[in-house]
């Protein structure tokens, strides 16, 4: 680059401010202040050397900027008169940022750092600055080097100073204060300090990014978990890929592992893995890498240090591997700056971190993360179960007894926790001898292997159901052995037998209930269990039957047979609803649980008949006869069910009720998935409320949770992260959502083309709210192509004008104006949108005008500008007074007007509008200097314009009164322009009047006395 010239390292130099912060930037300004220096031009040198500065100063090679700044300190000493204002309040500026550079490098000495100060000190005090920037970098290097009492002093002082152009900004100082108080252990005021950057109403260029992160963990010792969690995604956000902020992802991966959340911290570590490595700036190194190191110590505390492959260098490590290089490297850098400092402050720290404790076992964040592999047996579910009274036994049998009796009792009440207790009895009979196992807990435990079997569809599952069978008769219990003979006839259903076989085997247990002891308490419980499982089977299996008919005859379930089907099928959920009822009405007084079984089914079956009424009576009687049973998890189902039902009949107050008596008899579920259905129903309905969506996104997230634990995150799992996401944008909580809808999208896109598109467009609503607004653009134009494709073209037309106004909002005018015009194209073509097509037509007058003005541009926006017109004034003529044709005209009017002031202004000043060479040639795109009287009819015209429209928005009423008063406004500046200061003043006077009469509240408070100024200075 030596041989550029000044002016190409000039453009070079404001490219390079563009360009991503990094490595390559850095570079780039190293060669261009090179090049600065060959070239001679000494205050493009300094411009270089601040430019090279500021890349160091955003990356993680931080602290090579203290060679420049020397440079640049040289070149004020020897002539501080050659630089200016602005080049001198830079010079200084950067001083601290050097000062902090200082201390963080431990190969400088302490007395240099020391040095430092004092010379910085002086040169404030003769630069006349105040000494509050000065006693901040005196509390970094007194924090660094463990002198503490010098620590307090310094940040007392530096709190009293008067604040000047050299303090930081507001966000910056806030940050390091509140740091201060969370050293020194006191969370509550480092929070409280940090509210303000926290809240939104001090920000800049790294902040909120720095503190969101900080507040992490004193957020979560002080209890205030949601509002960590909160941080954690907005501050990630903010923070990820930005290298100048290891220090903050550093800190997001650290809370990520002591709040269970090691998966997602493993997906942080992997998007920055490239920063694994030795870095140039060693404290950015020490703390990033420090954050490294927790989650690897955790991974390794859970078993995964073998396992898990983690890039590093260019080759994979395994989590052992890593960890050992980390600490090596992290250890030698900490006792470099011990050695620096003359204690072991900087270790200490280091030491204390690594030696953290997690501060939550989980604590859902609402994204979805890939789930580490197992390294462990995960332990089984616990539930409260009721406890009976146990017959006396043997001491050395006690507690096995004692455990067999609650299993027993559990699983004959269908208690939710009877698996994890049967779940333990195997683990603690299988280490005894046979010779000391009661033959019946033997054939129970056969009886639970079975059952376990028969769930989860394994083959051997009849096999394990006759064995259980043949044990328990030969113990003489013929009650348990009727139960697993019906349980025989279940499997062959669900092995697709054939029906005339599990006709018979349903027959058998029929029978074998039938035949127990009339004196047996379980004898009518037994023939009931039998009937209803029948009842359940027997549509299943003519529906077998029936396919088996068509396959053989041929007819299938073609169009010419399918009323035929339908009537059978009517006919069957009649048989059927007609058959439960029967059964409930013998069983009702006896056996309520079995009995809530039957109105759930019967409420589904009401259902499939469209009968919502008496669904909604059969469900909401099943939860209760379970209730009144004694099994209040039995009714979770029902409730949940009723809920979606009472939703679907906009009833939503009553589908709330449902939701929460759901949630409250859940309890004791065991089931994830079961878990994760009733809460994402409750939040489904409290979104249905004004006032709703907080306590819907604490549901959504814990159903997220559950369906997570379930392994079911790419189903229910995603829904809930959905709605979690809806209820976060309806609090205004905009980036949580979009980082979660993010997590999810994969999940999201695979539930069918509406949902893809509802999502796409969330999405990218979402990202707008966040000013992200390629991204946002991006997810408008997925929408826009999966909608390619449907007969009516308004929703591609309208997604791709959605991303045309976000990319207009970038630099990508190009990208913009295609978008625009294919909107447009589409709108054409389904015809209705004059509204949406004028709105493009504008935005592409302005687009016509944004990297230049020259007579081919202005005349572009001023022929589109008339389109849009044109195109309100043609739909006009069938609706006249249609508000907003008419609004959308006067804006169109308001809007030529500011053209038509743009090419004045541009026409009477063509140098500064184009630059020296903006017509030199006389060439088409040449500005001429515009004559006086061209200029007074185009001015004429502006006012023209901004009085018609000003018209427009009287008549349309109060909406629109400040839309009224900037035409207003603006006619009266170009009165003045013109010469005629009077006839703006007239014009203001005559709208402040009508503002006056107008009823309190209507106009807003700063119109009145904008007015009023805007009246005085056109009199002076």
């Amino acid at each position: 680059m030596s041989n550029l010239t000044p002016e190409e390292i000039r453009q070079a130099l404001h490219e390079n401010h563009r360009l991503p912060h990094g490595a390559a930037r850095n570079a780039q300004a190293e060669a261009l202040a090179a090049a600065a220096e060959v070239c001679g031009d000494r205050a493009l040198f300094r411009n270089a050397l601040v430019t090279q500065i500021d890349a160091y100063e955003y990356s993680s090679e931080r602290t090579r900027m203290m060679v420049p700044f020397a440079r640049l300190l040289q070149e004020y000493d020897r002539d501080p008169g050659a630089f200016d204002r602005g080049e001198t309040h830079s010079l200084f500026w950067r001083f601290k940022w050097v000062s902090g550079q200082i201390i963080n490098s431990p190969e400088i000495p302490l007395a240099s750092a020391a040095g430092y100060l004092a010379d910085m000190e002086r040169r404030y005090r003769l630069a006349g600055y105040s000494e509050r920037a000065v006693r901040q970098s005196e509390y970094y290097l007194a924090d660094a080097i463990g002198d503490d009492e010098r620590a307090e002093r310094a940040v007392a002082a530096w709190q009293a100073m008067e604040r000047d152009e050299m303090s930081d900004c507001h966000a910056c100082e806030t940050n390091s204060q509140g740091t201060f108080w969370a050293t020194k252990g006191d969370d509550a005021k480092a929070i409280e300090i940090w509210e303000p950057v926290l809240s939104g109403r001090q920000t800049c260029q790294e902040e909120p990014h720095r503190v969101l992160a900080r507040s992490l963990l004193p957020l979560l010792r002080q209890g205030r978990a949601d509002e960590a969690r909160a941080h954690h995604l907005r501050g990630y956000r903010l923070a990820r890929g930005n290298e100048s902020l290891l220090r903050s992802i550093g800190q997001h991966i650290e809370f990520c592992a002591l709040t269970g959340n090691e998966a997602r911290g493993l997906e942080i570590l992997f998007d920055h893995e490239t920063h694994l490595k030795p870095l140039t700036d060693v404290k950015a190194q020490l703390d990033f890498h420090g954050g490294v190191l927790v989650l690897l110590e955790r991974l390794m505390t859970l078993g995964h240090g073998a396992g898990t492959s983690v890039r590093y260098e260019g080759a994979a490590h395994s989590v052992d591997e890593l960890y050992a290089v980390l600490r090596a490297g992290c250890l030698d850098i900490a006792r470099r700056f011990d050695a620096r400092n003359g204690n072991s402050r900087v270790s200490g720290r280091f030491l204390a971190r690594l030696g953290r404790a997690p501060l939550v076992d989980v604590l859902p964040l609402g994204v979805r993360s890939s789930a580490l592999p197992r390294a462990t047996p995960a332990a089984a579910p616990t539930a409260t179960v009721p406890t009976v009274p146990t017959s006396p036994a043997a001491p050395a049998r006690a507690g096995l007894d004692a455990t067999a009796e609650r299993a027993r009792h559990a699983r004959d009440q269908g208690h939710p926790g009877a698996e994890a207790l049967w779940s333990e009895l195997a683990v603690r009979v299988a280490a005894l001898p046979d010779s000391q196992v009661d033959p019946l807990l033997s054939a129970d435990l056969a009886d639970h292997r079975a059952v376990s079997a028969a769930r989860a569809g394994a083959a051997d599952a009849t096999e394990l159901l006759t064995v259980a069978r043949d044990r328990y008769l030969a113990l003489g219990l013929a009650e348990r052995a009727a139960l697993a003979e019906l349980r025989l006839a279940g499997v062959a259903a669900q092995a697709g037998a054939d029906p005339a076989k599990t006709r018979s085997l349903l027959a058998s247990a029929v029978r074998a209930a039938e035949a127990l002891d009339p004196t047996d308490p379980a004898r009518r419980r037994r023939i009931a269990r039998a009937e209803l499982t029948t009842i359940r089977l027997e549509p299943y299996l003519r529906s077998i039957e029936a396919t088996h008919e068509d396959e053989e005859t041929g007819t299938g379930h073609g169009a010419g047979h399918g009323h035929g089907h339908d009537h059978e099928q009517d006919h069957g959920h009649a048989e059927l609803s007609a058959e439960l009822d029967s059964f409930i009405a013998s069983y009702a007084g006896t056996l309520p649980d079995v009995v809530a079984e039957a109105e759930e089914m019967l409420g589904r079956v009401m259902l499939t008949q469209g009968d919502p009424e008496r669904a909604l009576s059969s469900l909401s009687s099943s939860a209760d006869r379970a209730v009144e049973a004694g099994c209040p998890w039995q009714a979770v189902d029902a409730l949940v069910l009723r809920a979606g039902v009472l939703l679907s009949l906009d009833r939503p107050e009553e589908a709330e009720e449902a939701a929460r008596s759901g949630l409250e008899h859940a309890a004791e579920v065991t089931d994830p998935e079961e878990q994760g259905v009733v809460r994402l129903t409750l939040a489904d309905t409290l979104l249905r409320r004004r006032d709703g969506a907080e306590e819907a996104a604490e549901h959504a997230l814990t159903a997220a949770h559950w369906f997570d634990q379930a392994g079911l995150s790419a189903d229910g799992g995603a829904q809930a992260r959905l709605l979690l996401a809806r209820a976060y944008a309806r609090t205004e909580r905009y980036a949580d959502a979009a980082e979660v809808v993010q997590s999810t999208l994969p999940d999201l896109l695979e539930h069918g083309e509406q949902q893809a598109v509802f999502v796409r467009e969330f999405l990218g609503d979402l990202l707008h709210e966040v000013r992200d607004l390629s991204a946002s653009a991006e997810q408008y134009l997925h929408a826009a192509e999966l909608t390619k494709g449907w007969e009516d073209p308004r929703p591609q037309a309208r997604f791709a004008q959605a991303a045309a106004d976000q990319l207009a909002g970038t630099e990508l005018v190009r990208e913009a104006i295609a978008a625009y015009e294919r909107a447009l194209e589409l709108h054409r073509q389904a015809g209705g949108a004059p509204v949406a097509e004028a709105r493009i037509l504008r935005s592409l007058a302005w687009l016509a005008l944004r990297e230049e003005t020259t007579v081919e541009t202005l005349t572009a926006a001023r022929t589109l500008m008339d389109e849009a017109a044109g195109v309100l004034e043609a739909a006009r003529a069938t609706d006249p007074q249609a508000p907003e044709l008419r609004s959308e005209l006067a804006q169109t009017w308001h809007q030529s007007a500011q053209v038509l002031d743009r090419q004045v202004q541009a026409m009477e000043r063509p140098d500064e509008e184009n630059g020296d060479e903006g017509g030199a040639d006389g060439g088409a795109s040449a500005l001429p200097t515009l004559g006086e009287s061209r200029s007074t009819a185009l001015r004429l015209e502006e006012i023209r314009l901004w009085d018609r429209a000003a018209v427009v928005y009287a008549e349309l009423g109060h909406d629109h009164l400040e839309d009224r008063f900037q035409c207003v406004n603006n006619a009266a500046w170009t009165e003045q322009e013109l010469g005629r200061p009077e006839a703006g003043i007239e014009r203001i006077t005559t709208l402040i009047e009508e503002i006056q009469a107008l009823p309190e509240g209507v106009a807003q408070e700063w119109m009145l006395p904008n007015a009023e100024r805007i009246v005085a200075r056109l009199r002076d």
